[in-house]
């Protein structure tokens, strides 16, 4: 069975992110659903979506209302370099 293109491209983008992280000191998990992934950093959470760099792709239409409806924060990152700054200046107001 083969797999969707996009869970290909996907693996690709949050492999580098998760390796970057986790080189900082950061705990993470891949958790997938319903945001890729959890990071425990300096004693706070993230949850952090991450897209492949230049991606049109939105996410399904449940993690888009999941998201929506969240009343924390959700971040979305392209590169390694955007989830390093991320954590290491935390949330901000977007």
């Amino acid at each position: 069975m083969s797999r969707p293109k996009f869970a290909a491209r996907r693996d690709i983008a949050e492999a580098g992110v998760v390796d970057a992280l986790k080189a900082i000191g950061c705990d993470v998990i891949c958790i997938g659903e319903p945001v890729d992934l959890l990071v425990g950093f300096q004693a706070r959470n993230y949850l952090i979506e991450v897209k492949t760099p230049g991606e049109s792709y939105k996410g399904t239409k449940k993690q888009q209302d999941w998201i929506k409806g969240w009343r924390g924060q959700v971040r979305t990152v392209e590169t390694p370099e955007e989830a390093i700054a991320l954590v290491m200046n935390a949330y901000r107001p977007a």
